[in-house]
């Protein structure tokens, strides 16, 4: 069978494999939704949360779920997906994980002539995908949470002054602001409306938002609902810190930002060349990938891996030491 046809194929084969995962989400997407919000209001009636398993939607995630659901691991890739703000379950997520490693593992094998070296790297990137696409997207939510903290605890403080309580003053918050803020408060109130206490919402609301300004706040709050005070002076003082914070870290980015794309294209020039050489010159670069002499270790491996390894090691390293020359702390 060519090639080209085996790619298709597998291309064809992924796609379907994660359309029924989707459309199984989305199937079982109203019971989810019952479970949780009977979970957070309290609800244990045997309707709200045994169900039998010819109702479920699918037997192998809920399987999976309840298999994983304890484990240390599991509870820190929940934690991720909530700061990313990502819709899928740990078992969802682990399947879809699966899926990257194997699908960018197939593809490296089959476009760069089965060759090991490469799958071997197309499998590494599949593993790390996932990874760096949810932390990114957790680091951009809590990035731009943070750049609206100040505005939003001016809206707070004139809500308080203007005669509402805590809770109403979230949810005008929640009604006015832009998200990601009015999505993290809407979700404060709604716990509360469910029988929370402001306490273990503003507690969910830290595991969401790791944001070491959002902890004043919260901290703020929960001692002022303690020992009383005037909550609209506290969250003044505490909006100008915030603001001042937030402009100096603009202007390090702006100093920071030549350092920070100076790495990425150093890093990934190598890269880039190494693959356009494999495409346009497979004999001139396949003399790194063979399994032939010279030897560094007799018959296992050959002195272009070793060079190989010793380079992306080196590309990494020099990555990650522009990557922390640009990460001042503030």
């Amino acid at each position: 069978m060519p090639p080209a046809l085996i790619l298709v194929l597998a291309g064809v084969a992924l796609l379907l494999v994660i359309g029924g995962i989707i459309a199984t989400v989305r199937a079982g997407q109203s019971d989810q939704v019952d479970e949780r919000l009977s979970q957070i209001a309290g609800d244990k009636t045997e309707a709200a949360v045994s169900k039998a398993p010819a109702e479920r939607t699918s037997v192998f995630a809920d399987r999976l779920e309840e298999t994983v659901a304890e484990r240390s691991f599991a509870l820190n890739i929940k934690a991720q997906l909530q700061q990313a703000d990502l819709k899928l379950r740990v078992s969802e997520y682990l399947v879809l994980y699966l899926l990257s490693v194997v699908g960018f593992g197939a593809i490296s094998w089959l476009l760069f002539g089965q060759s090991i070296p490469f799958t071997l790297f197309g499998v590494a990137a599949g593993f790390m995908a996932p990874r760096i696409y949810v932390k990114q997207a957790a680091k951009k939510r809590l990035k731009d949470f943070d750049n609206q903290l100040g505005d939003t605890l001016n809206l707070w403080v004139n809500a308080l002054r203007s005669g509402y309580s805590v809770l109403q003053a979230m949810e005008t918050i929640a009604a006015e602001s832009p998200p990601p803020v009015s999505v993290e408060f809407e979700r404060v109130v709604q716990e509360v409306r469910l029988g929370m206490t402001l306490e273990q919402a503003l507690d969910n609301l830290m595991i969401r938002i790791p944001s070491d300004d959002m902890d004043l706040v919260v901290t703020a709050v929960n001692v002022q609902r303690e020992v009383g005070g005037n909550l609209a002076e506290i969250l003044a003082i505490i909006s100008h810190t915030i603001r001042e914070r937030v402009r100096i870290r603009g202007e390090i980015a702006t100093l920071t930002a030549q350092v920070t794309m100076s790495g990425y294209v150093i890093s990934g020039l190598p890269v880039a060349l190494t693959l356009f050489l494999r495409m346009s010159n497979p004999g001139y670069i396949n003399e790194l990938f063979i399994s032939e002499s010279p030897w560094v270790i007799p018959g296992v491996l050959p002195c272009g891996w070793l060079v190989l390894a010793l380079g992306l090691v080196l590309i990494f390293s020099g990555f990650v030491a522009m990557r922390k020359l640009a990460d001042i702390e503030i």
